[in-house]
């Protein structure tokens, strides 16, 4: 079997068999492919959606040993980031792709010198293979400075969406990649972009171009700046220069297009968390027993969340074209700070779950992104988001909408204060612990009366809760 193999590599390097081999196979970490001793390390495909791949570390260096399932390199896509495992045991012979360099999916990154291989006497002949295979281009790949300059090809369906031909052409013209697009929130049926959009997109980079140089008249005057260089300004004042790595890049250009497409406003309302605070402290000890985690205040606020949106659904919906689209499900995407940045993993169906239930969902979703474990389907199909920036002691934020959500809601710092209790009795002064909670809303969606009562039906909750609940 082995020979067959060796002479279809040795007459056409590249071949349509070889590359019908690695389509077919269907490995989760990084795909395959072995010629003679040789092994081709490719890009796996990490989602349904996705094309491609950003490398944000070899963990391993040319010359080194690996072993199989151990950590060869980091990889990032717009989802999420992922470790991906050396797929055979034997020597890193070469790294094809470098760092921070985007990827194709089943284009060759690495070389692996399998363990176990022939002795030297077959060495000519593979390297007479490796060297034919290495003249023929993978496909996508950018192996000179003219190619490079040619606009990239754009795929008519990406990330779900379909991209019509008139949109596909612009994005050529003007040089716009096919993660940027994908980023893009489409105000067509179905979020499809628009000639309108793209149109936008552009007009905001060009504004941005333009004031680059006003801005930091010093930016252009040292090209290839690096992490952690230092530059002094014509005022003598010195200043570091930080490159953007791939996921804070994702992130400004997300935001800034939620912010381009969604009509935010924002509700801020105070909520009395005294009952919540009292609940989490006397149950914490049982529940830490029991459940083998501490109790927190977070699955506390998304059971409330969770009771509110089914009070009201029209928050729990999206936009698509003229057609608003309630979503009968609920699927909590909740902001957690990792290492790399914000990531938004999603509890899934949180209406079917007991209070434990979600407790144990939230609980597993941070453990895994701080251990950066998160898999796609992790991050997608939020139908609602909440942030806490409560928890680095701010006590008011207004937060950016995650698209395609209506609405996101913030959580505050809990603050011991004296307020003013009103009863039948009359007025007293009492210390309760309060916190301040706010939510943006996309005002073509949801008005100021739908969502003061949605927040105020929240406090509700929040301020009446029964310990029964646990």
């Amino acid at each position: 079997m082995r020979e067959k193999t060796e002479k279809k590599v040795q007459e056409t390097p590249g071949s349509e068999e070889v590359r019908r081999e690695t389509k077919e196979e269907k490995q989760p970490s990084a795909a395959a492919v072995t010629s003679g001793k040789l092994v081709d390390v490719r890009m796996p495909k990490l989602g349904e959606s996705l094309t491609e791949g950003t490398i944000l570390k070899w963990w391993k260096q040319s010359g080194d040993q690996v072993k199989k399932e151990e950590t060869l390199l980091e990889v990032s896509t717009d989802k999420v980031d992922s470790e991906i495992p050396s797929p055979v045991d034997g020597v890193l012979r070469e790294i094809v792709s470098q760092e921070n360099e985007t990827v194709e999916i089943n284009q060759v990154i690495a070389r692996i010198e399998s363990a176990g291989a022939s002795a030297a006497a077959e060495e000519p002949a593979e390297k007479e293979e490796v060297s034919a295979s290495e003249k023929m281009p993978s496909p996508g790949r950018k192996i000179s400075a003219p190619e490079a300059e040619e606009p990239e090809e754009i795929s008519a369906r990406s990330e779900g969406r379909f991209y019509s031909p008139l949109v596909r052409n612009i994005a050529r013209q003007e040089n716009v990649s096919q993660s940027e697009l994908d980023l893009l929130a489409g105000s067509g049926a179905g979020g499809r972009v628009t000639k309108k959009d793209i149109l936008n997109y552009l007009e905001m980079r060009k504004a941005a171009a333009k004031a680059e140089p006003a801005a930091r008249p010093a930016a252009t005057e040292r090209p290839g700046a690096v992490e952690g260089e230092a530059r002094t300004t014509g005022a003598g004042q010195r200043e570091m220069i930080i490159p953007m790595d791939a996921v804070r890049k994702r992130i400004a250009v997300h935001m800034r297009q939620s912010l381009d497409t969604s009509a935010h406003v924002y509700s801020v309302s105070e909520c009395d968390m005294t009952r919540v605070m009292q609940i989490m402290y006397a149950r914490r000890p049982e529940f830490e027993r029991t459940e083998g985690f501490k109790l927190t205040v977070t699955p506390l606020v998304l059971y409330a969340v969770t009771k509110a949106l089914l009070d009201f659904p029209r928050v729990n919906s999206s936009l698509e074209g003229n057609n608003i689209i309630e979503k009968r499900y609920i699927n909590l995407g909740l902001a957690v700070a990792a290492r790399r940045g914000l990531i938004v993993p999603v509890v899934k169906s949180a209406e079917e779950k007991s209070f434990r239930g979600l407790a144990r969902s939230v609980n597993d979703l941070i453990v895994r992104t701080r251990e950066n474990r998160l898999t796609v389907d992790d991050v997608q199909g939020a139908t609602y988001s909440v942030t806490n920036y409560g928890i680095f002691g701010n006590i008011i934020g207004l937060p950016i909408i995650n698209q395609p959500n209506v609405a996101i809601l913030g959580l505050g710092a809990i603050k011991k204060r004296t307020v003013v209790i009103e009863s039948e009795a009359g007025d007293s002064i009492a210390i309760r612990s309060m916190a301040y909670i706010s939510m943006s809303y996309d005002h073509r969606v949801v008005d100021g009366e739908l969502g003061g009562r949605f927040m105020q039906r929240l406090v509700e909750y929040l301020e009446n809760f029964s310990g029964d609940i646990l």
